[in-house]
């Protein structure tokens, strides 16, 4: 974990440098985040949390940041939507899927249990959100139900994420 611990570190550090880059950069981190398994090895999260205070100190505009966020993260469940829908049932022979079977599972009775509502929910959830798209795809979701919901809960997950840390630097006056 403290590999994970420095490679946040860095990033923040970077952007702090590179202000310019910080809607690209949520943009490419919320991208992993949201990408079918990758997500679970790409410590975006923790960096896009750390970005908000970033925001504001540094005079980074919210709504570019934000947008590059929710772009990059309802992007990566597109991505991950089409693969599951291409592959369908030959994703468990994925080697991360097929060493942790129980991990689509999960998505699989998630998705089963709440639909639309598990493409929404899903994106809040750490490891489903891995998942519960590769899983929308699987089972031939309806795209444009499967786009509302995974736009939506992108664009609320971005700013759930950055807006806090952004709104208490403003509120210290930093």
């Amino acid at each position: 974990m403290p590999e994970l611990e420095q490679l946040a570190r860095d990033a923040l550090a970077f952007v702090e440098a590179h202000k310019h880059l910080a809607p690209f950069i949520a943009f490419a981190l919320a991208f992993g985040e949201s990408l079918a398994v990758i997500s679970l090895v790409v410590p975006a999260t923790v960096v896009l949390v750390g970005l908000g205070p970033l925001i504001e100190a540094g005079g980074i505009g919210f709504l570019p940041v934000w947008a590059g966020a929710a772009l990059g993260a309802s992007l990566g469940d597109a991505v991950s939507y089409w693969v599951g829908h291409h592959y369908r049932e030959r994703v468990r022979d994925f080697p991360i899927l097929r060493n942790h079977p129980a991990l689509l599972d999960r998505g699989m009775r998630f998705f089963h249990r709440w639909g639309v509502w598990g493409v929404f929910l899903g994106r809040f959830f750490g490891p489903l959100r891995a998942v519960v798209p590769l899983v929308a795809g699987m089972f031939a979701m309806p795209p444009l139900g499967f786009q509302l919901a995974n736009v939506a809960s992108a664009a609320l997950w971005a700013f759930l994420l950055l807006a806090p840390g952004a709104a208490a630097m403003k509120a210290l006056g930093w």
